[in-house]
């Protein structure tokens, strides 16, 4: 069956890479992308969003420029992961296409509304679109179909702080809303997407094919690569995004628990933080279902194939 999906994004590397990946998908029908703050300015992950569909044929699909800052917090961007235009060493032209003028949290609203139980919602990004979308329609909770949340380190070291990752730090004040809205969640924390490194080995594969599309891939990954190295000590770099796309027609990737999920808004050190109640001490409910394991050169094999086969299809 195939998935409405909505794709809300800040362009971004990986994130680019989970947009080609949406669109190598058979099983899965683009619906719109939603652009937030994060990797890259709203404006700028707008003209990244528009640009990596244009590259991919795909101008047909609507972007939707969405928030610019934090709900509380001071903004915060990531030019030394992913470069200074946010998608690394890679140069694209200017898009052609021009974002749509509803804005991204109007647009969640309108499609979910209009087709009850039919939207999965795929976020990568920080998470304010999805938080003002529910302060503004609550109904949106129970008439998504799925969620799914790239988003948080349970028992890995944080990406952003010792103990955050980025998505949740950036916007903690966001994820507490969408984590405790009742929205059927499954979360993709750090501890299953480091483990799925694409590889120089990877990339090479790639390479045989001599397309715009690998260009792009090598020249925007080869900037990742880089800090991931200098800065992680990883051979290669970590691909968070197109797995948590991935996970949406193909869930036996990984394994799961249902567990209480909640983020620290204290402040201080663990601002940001995301933690499981593993032994139920609050004694609440599970609000989502949390990705822990992985396999990840099966999910690396998935990529590969379909960028090849996408690539090829343009031959």
């Amino acid at each position: 069956m195939t998935k409405h999906i909505i794709l809300d994004t800040d362009p971004g590397i990986d994130d680019s890479l989970a947009i080609l990946l949406a669109l190598a998908s058979p099983e899965i029908q683009l619906e719109g992308l939603s652009v937030v703050h994060g990797n890259s300015s709203t404006e700028q992950g707008t003209i990244n969003a528009l640009s990596v569909l244009e590259l991919a044929k795909a101008s047909h699909i609507s972007v939707y420029k969405g928030c610019d800052l934090p709900l509380v917090q001071p903004s915060l961007l990531a030019p030394e992961t992913h470069g200074a235009q946010g998608i690394g060493y890679a140069k694209l032209s200017a898009p052609q296409i021009k974002p749509q003028l509803q804005k991204g949290s109007d647009f969640l609203i309108e499609k979910i509304m209009s087709a009850p139980k039919e939207i999965t919602l795929v976020c990568i990004g920080p998470l304010t679109n999805v938080a003002m979308a529910i302060r503004q329609e609550p109904r949106i909770v129970e008439n998504v179909k799925e969620v799914f949340i790239m988003g948080g380190a349970i028992r890995h070291e944080g990406n952003t702080t010792p103990l955050a990752e980025f998505n949740t730090y950036v916007d903690p004040h966001a994820a507490h809303i969408v984590f405790h809205s009742g929205m059927p969640i499954t979360l993709t924390p750090l501890d299953v997407t480091y483990q799925c490194i694409f590889l120089k080995d990877d990339l090479n594969r790639l390479l045989k094919i001599d397309s715009p599309i690998t260009k792009f891939i090598s020249d925007a990954t080869r900037f990742y690569m880089e800090f991931h190295d200098e800065y992680q000590k990883i051979d290669g770099c970590v691909i968070n995004d197109p797995l948590t796309l991935a996970l949406t027609f193909m869930p036996e990737l990984c394994d799961y628990q249902e567990l209480y999920v909640d983020v620290d808004l204290s402040g201080g050190v663990s601002m940001g933080n995301v933690f499981a109640d593993f032994y139920n001490m609050t004694k609440k409910p599970a609000n989502m279902k949390v990705a822990l394991g992985v396999r990840p050169r099966d999910f690396m094999e998935l990529f590969l194939e379909r960028m090849e086969k996408f690539t090829l299809s343009f031959a």
